[in-house]
C-alpha cells in the first residue's frame, strides 16, 4: 500500500483529502504545519508528499526544499494553492512538482495526479 503525506494546515481540507486518498487505498499521514511536514517526510518517508503552499511555519516551497535537502532519493510531490499567483506554479515546477493543483479541484484530477506521481497505471480501481 502506496503512503502518502498531506501537508494542509486546513484541517477540513486535509480530512477531504485523506478520505479520498484512503477510498483509493492508500495510506495517509497529515501535518498541519510546515515543520510537521518536514518532520514526517524524513521519518516516515512517504511515496508521495501533498503539500498545500501555504502554512504556519514555512511555505509549501520551503518544506519541499528542505525535503529535498534531507533526502537523498527524490520524493514526488504535489503542489496545491487556493492562490491564482502564477509565479507559484512556476516555483513549484522548478521544485520538480509532479502536479500542481489549484483549489478547489475535484477528486477525478487529485487521483489523476497522484497516480501520475506514482507511476501508477490509470485501470487502477
Amino acid at each position: 500500500m502506496k503512503k502518502i503525506l498531506i501537508v494542509e494546515d486546513d484541517r477540513k481540507i486535509s480530512l477531504a483529502l485523506s478520505l479520498r486518498l484512503k477510498a483509493h487505498g492508500y495510506e495517509v499521514l497529515t501535518a498541519f504545519d510546515a515543520v510537521a511536514g518536514v518532520s514526517m517526510s524524513v521519518k516516515h518517508r512517504p511515496d508521495l508528499v501533498i503539500l498545500d503552499i501555504s502554512l504556519p511555519a514555512g511555505s509549501g516551497f520551503d518544506v519541499a526544499n528542505r525535503i529535498n535537502l534531507a533526502m537523498t532519493v527524490g520524493m514526488p510531490m504535489i503542489f496545491i494553492t487556493a492562490s491564482s499567483n502564477p509565479e507559484f506554479q512556476s516555483k513549484a515546477e522548478q521544485l520538480g512538482a509532479a502536479a500542481f493543483l489549484r483549489k478547489p479541484f475535484n477528486d477525478g484530477e487529485l487521483i489523476a495526479a497522484v497516480r501520475q506521481a506514482l507511476g501508477e497505471e490509470q485501470q487502477r480501481p
